[in-house]
């Protein structure tokens, strides 16, 4: 369908046209007009399919049927990380260029000085991390008493990191009379049962199975011993002249060692985890898409929002402890219809978690062996345990050692079988906000 009979107003067709896009995607063209008619909607769709122009238009295109009232934020979009927020602002800024509306992002890690001096100029349009955004609500500067949209982007991350406390706050300061709108990219019991406490009777929008994947992008495991690994994926970079791979870890010490042996083997590489400085997250993000990195290294919460044109390779170095990770990994390339390759480099102790993983996506995904990187371990079948990046202190991983990680979590399928104790969760949860 194309965007001009979708009923959006001329300067929101400019925009697009000017983005260098005319047909809407599956769940743009299902959203956007259940969003005008004033519904709610519960919406999943595969990561890199449009979600954020299926809400911003419709948004855009009400808003700007109505005159601004002061300072007050009218339409308030919740992401789980910074990159996430920064790059849906600046998605909402490109189509919203010709409006004369206002928008901004708020995020921690930063001054927050600028923010709220933005804030008291007036916004119309604000995208916020649930963390800084309950800091500025404490300090009574940002006004929440006239919200038209509430967004719900990336659901399952937010919920996922524990921000389900803030959430809830969050609503208690908006008004009850809204038009709520869920986007996620996987759905789980925790979604529906968020779905029916805060939104009212909404519009059920899949484009695809529950926890697809995009068919653009090819998929394909590599058996490999652990201590193997580093190795053969410097190997791999070399040999197919892969100009720009992310590749993912599970921890921020096994990203940061990842990337400065690689640097060693002469690949210039960065990392990226919630432990970096927000100017140390922009630059190792603004060298990967200049080139000026060739591999960039980072765990799965700093990875969200990372919208990298024509990204080609994904690489996870660590099999996920949760099998819906895998679907948000991989969905960083294959964007817009682009094609592209995600390889999993499964360890021994990881055959488990991967064939969770197989079960998840329902989908065939080729396993194969390199010449000369021939497995040795033994397989273990166990979806949970100790974590798969045991190994050798030079792989990046965590030394072999059990962990009270995700991978204790109740999400089906990555668990050990024991659910963690509140305590524990509880911990993880502030370390992932932390990191957000």
């Amino acid at each position: 369908m194309k965007f001009d009979s979708l009923g959006l107003r001329a300067e929101l067709l400019r925009a697009v046209d000017a983005q260098g896009f005319t047909t809407a995607t599956p769940v743009q063209e299902k959203s956007i007009p259940v969003i005008l008619q004033g519904r709610d909607i519960m919406a999943s769709a595969q990561t890199g399919t449009g979600k954020t122009a299926a809400f911003s238009l419709p948004m855009l295109h009400q808003l700007s049927q109505k005159p601004s009232q002061g300072n007050a934020v009218r339409a308030l979009i919740l992401t789980p990380t910074r990159e996430l927020a920064a790059q849906v602002q600046e998605n909402i800024r490109d189509l919203g260029q010709y409006l004369p509306l206002k928008s901004a992002v708020v995020f921690g890690g930063v001054n927050i000085n600028p923010q709220i001096t933005k804030l008291r100029r007036g916004v119309d349009l604000l995208v916020a991390t649930p963390g800084r955004l309950i800091d500025l609500m404490q300090r009574q500067c940002v006004n929440l008493g006239r919200i038209e949209y509430l967004v719900l982007d990336e659901a399952d991350r937010m919920l996922d990191m524990g921000f389900l406390p803030a959430i809830e706050r969050i609503l208690k300061a908006v008004p009850a009379k809204r038009q709520t709108l869920l986007f996620s990219a996987t759905f789980s019991r925790e979604i529906t049962q968020l779905a029916h406490r805060f939104l009212n009777n909404p519009e059920r929008v899949e484009t695809a199975a529950p926890n697809s994947t995009v068919d653009a992008i090819a998929q394909q495991a590599i058996q490999v011993d652990q201590a193997r690994k580093r190795e053969l994926l410097s190997w791999m970079i070399g040999h197919h002249n892969w100009r720009q791979v992310l590749i993912f870890t599970r921890t921020k010490h096994g990203a940061n060692r990842l990337a400065k042996q690689l640097g060693t083997d002469g690949l210039p590489a960065a990392a990226i985890h919630g432990n970096k400085s927000q100017g140390a997250r922009t630059k190792a993000l603004a060298d990967f898409k200049a080139g000026r990195v060739r591999a960039l290294v980072a765990t799965d919460i700093a990875a969200r929002g990372l919208d990298i044109e024509q990204l080609p390779h994904v690489v996870n170095y660590e099999i996920p402890e949760v099998p819906e990770d895998y679907v948000h990994r991989i969905g960083r390339t294959g964007r817009a219809g682009r094609e592209g390759l995600a390889v999993s480099m499964v360890a021994g102790s990881e055959h488990g978690k991967f064939e969770a993983i197989r079960k998840l996506v329902k989908v065939e995904i080729p396993t194969r062996v390199v010449e000369g990187y021939e497995p040795t371990e033994g397989l273990n079948h166990s979806t949970g345990g100790k974590r798969g990046g045991g190994g050798s202190r030079g792989n990046g991983g965590n030394g072999g050692r059990p962990s009270a990680g995700r991978g204790n979590s109740k999400r089906g399928g990555a668990g050990n079988g024991r659910p963690a104790s509140a305590s524990k969760r509880q911990s993880r949860q502030k370390r992932f906000r932390k990191a957000a």
